[in-house]
């Protein structure tokens, strides 16, 4: 189960609808056992989808988390779930909930106190520079290519220039032939 996706996880139990489904091209079910959780009968009709994908998703890493870690632990879980508690709350009333991000480095760090050291991730992020956006990013990469393009001999440029227009021409050849 820790392997599988959270699309899978949401609609166990609910196969031999989903066979059905893709059998006579219909509708795909949104979920299965999962639909018998509190989480999804509390939820309003039209945020079932909604929290039946989220807790599917917080289901599927909670797996992984105890499947992959060295250590077991019930915090993970529990944050986990608190999450989901956030999320119905922001469906009914529209108070934003916590970032997974946020969440996850709170649990790190509190395993991290409970251990009594500082692991060498802090210290590496301590060091390390934000990243870029990737608007900036791209705006690079076209000044590179432009100044790579600057750089190449005239003669490249007439053989890339010619090579395009007959790859234009044979195209419209086609074109008219049928």
């Amino acid at each position: 189960m820790a392997k599988a996706p959270a699309s899978t996880v949401q609609i166990l139990g609910a196969e031999k609808a989903l066979f059905r489904a893709l059998k006579t091209k219909g509708n795909t079910p949104k979920y299965g056992l999962i639909y018998h959780s509190t989480f999804i009968g509390r939820a309003a009709a039209k945020n079932k989808g909604r929290i039946s994908r989220y807790l599917a998703n917080k289901c599927s890493i909670a797996t992984r988390i105890d499947s992959f870690s060295d250590n077991p632990t019930n915090v993970y879980g529990e944050k986990l779930r608190e999450q989901v508690e956030e999320r119905l709350k922001f469906y009914e009333t529209g108070a934003a909930p916590r970032k997974n991000i946020d969440v996850m480095e709170e649990i790190r760090k509190s395993l991290d106190a409970k251990d009594g050291k500082k692991s060498t991730d802090d210290v590496d992020m301590e060091n390390a520079e934000t990243p870029k956006s990737s608007k900036k990013k791209s705006k690079k990469d076209k000044k590179k290519r432009k100044h790579s393009d600057d750089e190449d001999s005239s003669e490249e440029k007439e053989e890339k220039k010619s090579a395009k227009k007959s790859a234009k021409k044979s195209k419209k050849k086609k074109k008219s032939k049928d």
